[in-house]
C-alpha cells in the first residue's frame, strides 16, 4: 500500500464539533426511551426478557453476517444439544459464543466492573472469547491464494494479513498499533458527559469496522462493543433491546447497514466537509441513522414490553397450553413481582393447596417459570417455545 495514508490520523473526525438540534433531539428521546423502558418491569422480570434478548441479538447478527441460525437452533445449543451435521454445530457454537459474550459484558456491567469498551484490552478480550470454543474451521480465513489462520484475541500482524473489504483498503497491519491506540483514546468515555457517549457510541461503531483490526469476526466485535457501549451510555435499559436487530433491519430496507457505513468511509469532500481525513458530513449522517435505528428498536421494544398487551399474550399462552385459568394470575403476578415465593401461589390463584402446587409444577415442567433452588422463589423464564407466542414479531424472517 505504497503511498496510501498510514496516519491513525486518517479516522478524523472521531467525535462530531458541532452538533445540530435534530442529532440533540435523537440524542434526548434515546436517554428518555431507555429509561421508560428500564422502567417498565420489575428487574427480575427484566433479567429473565434479557436473555430472551441475547439470543434475538445473536440471531440478528448472524443474519448480518449471512448465517441464518433459527431460534431454537440456538436454544438447543445453550442446552449442549448439537446438531450432527459439522456446518449447522459450527453456526450453533458461533451463536452460543455470541450469547455467552454478551451475558458476560451484562454481568459485568451490572456489578460495576465493564472496562472501557473502546479499550484494547476489552476488544480483544471481546475476539478472545468469541472464538474461544471454535473449530478449527471458523479459524480459517481465505488469503491471496491461500488460508490464513486467526490467533482469537490478536490484530492482524503479518504483512500477508492486508485486506481489502470491498472498496476499502483498512490500515496495513503494520500500522495497526497505532490506530488502535488512537482509536482507544478519542473514544474513552471517562472524559465524556451523558450525551456525548451516545453520540460515540454511532462514531466509534463505523470507526472500529473501518480499522479492521481482526483477520475476521470485526462486524461482531464492533456489535458487541457498541451493546456495552450502551450499556455505558445509560440507554442499555437492562439488555432489553438489540442493536442488532436494527443493524440488521434497517429503518427501510436490510440493505441500509452496509450502505451506510461504506458511506461514512468517505471522504472529506472540501473545506466545508470538517478538517479530518474523512468526511465530517458523512460521519453526521451515519451518526444520525445508527441512533434513529437505536430508537426504533426502544419503541419497538416497549410496545411488546406493554404490560397490558403482555399480560393478553399471557392468557392465550396459557390457554394455548391447556392449563387452569389461574396459571394467568400466576404468571401475571410473578411478572409484576419479579419473584414468587412458592408458598403464595396457592394465595395467589385462589386454588387448594394440593391443586396449586400441581399447578406449580406443571408452569416449572413447561420452562415458562424457573428456579434458582428447587424450593426458591420463581421467576419467569422465557423458552423458545413460550417466546412465539408471548413476543411473535422477534424473529419474523422465520
Amino acid at each position: 500500500m505504497s503511498g496510501f495514508d498510514e496516519a491513525p490520523s486518517r479516522i478524523e473526525p472521531c467525535l462530531l464539533d458541532e452538533v445540530g438540534p435534530a442529532l440533540l433531539d435523537l440524542v434526548a428521546a434515546l436517554a428518555a426511551e431507555a429509561q421508560a423502558l428500564s422502567l417498565r418491569l420489575h428487574p427480575a422480570s427484566a433479567t429473565g426478557l434479557a436473555e430472551l434478548v441475547r439470543v434475538m441479538n445473536c440471531y440478528y447478527s448472524n443474519l448480518i453476517e449471512g448465517h441464518a441460525t433459527k431460534p431454537r437452533d440456538i436454544e438447543r445449543a445453550l442446552a449442549e444439544r448439537f446438531d450432527p451435521s459439522e456446518a449447522r454445530r459450527a453456526l450453533q457454537l458461533e451463536a452460543r459464543a455470541h450469547i455467552r459474550v454478551q451475558r458476560e459484558i451484562d454481568r459485568r456491567f451490572a456489578a460495576g466492573t465493564l472496562p472501557e469498551p473502546a479499550s484494547i484490552a476489552f476488544l480483544r478480550w471481546l475476539h478472545r472469547e468469541f472464538y474461544a470454543d471454535a473449530p478449527e474451521t471458523m479459524l480459517l480465513v481465505a488469503g491471496e491464494g491461500r488460508q490464513l489462520r486467526m490467533v482469537p484475541g490478536e490484530f492482524r500482524r503479518a504483512p500477508e494479513h492486508e485486506v481489502a473489504v470491498g472498496r476499502h483498503l483498512p490500515p496495513s497491519p503494520a500500522a495497526l498499533d497505532a490506530f488502535m491506540d488512537h482509536f482507544a483514546q478519542r473514544y474513552r468515555f471517562a472524559p465524556l458527559g451523558a450525551g456525548q457517549r451516545i453520540l460515540a457510541m454511532a462514531a466509534a461503531h463505523h470507526r472500529l469496522t473501518f480499522i479492521h483490526p481482526f483477520l475476521d469476526g470485526n462486524g461482531r466485535v464492533s456489535r458487541l462493543m457498541s451493546h456495552a457501549m450502551a450499556l455505558q451510555a445509560g440507554i442499555g435499559a437492562h439488555g432489553l433491546w438489540s442493536v442488532s436487530r436494527g443493524l440488521a433491519r434497517g429503518l427501510e430496507s436490510r440493505g441500509e447497514y452496509k450502505k451506510m457505513l461504506d458511506l461514512a468511509d468517505t471522504p472529506r469532500q472540501g473545506d466545508l466537509d470538517g478538517r479530518g481525513t474523512l468526511s465530517r458530513r458523512a460521519l453526521g449522517t451515519f451518526t444520525a441513522w445508527f441512533l434513529s435505528v437505536c430508537l426504533d428498536q426502544l419503541r419497538f421494544m416497549a410496545v411488546l414490553f406493554a404490560l397490558d398487551s403482555l399480560q393478553d399474550r399471557i392468557r392465550r399462552y396459557a390457554a394455548r397450553r391447556g392449563w387452569r385459568d389461574e396459571a394467568a394470575l400466576v404468571l401475571h403476578q410473578v411478572l409484576l413481582q419479579g419473584v414468587l415465593p412458592r408458598g403464595e401461589v396457592p394465595r395467589v390463584s385462589g386454588l387448594a393447596e394440593r391443586t396449586a402446587r400441581g399447578l406449580l409444577a406443571a408452569l416449572l415442567a413447561d420452562g415458562i417459570l424457573g428456579s434458582d433452588t428447587p424450593k426458591g422463589p420463581v421467576s419467569l423464564r422465557f423458552p423458545q417455545h413460550a417466546a412465539e407466542v408471548l413476543f411473535p414479531d422477534l424473529f419474523p424472517e422465520l
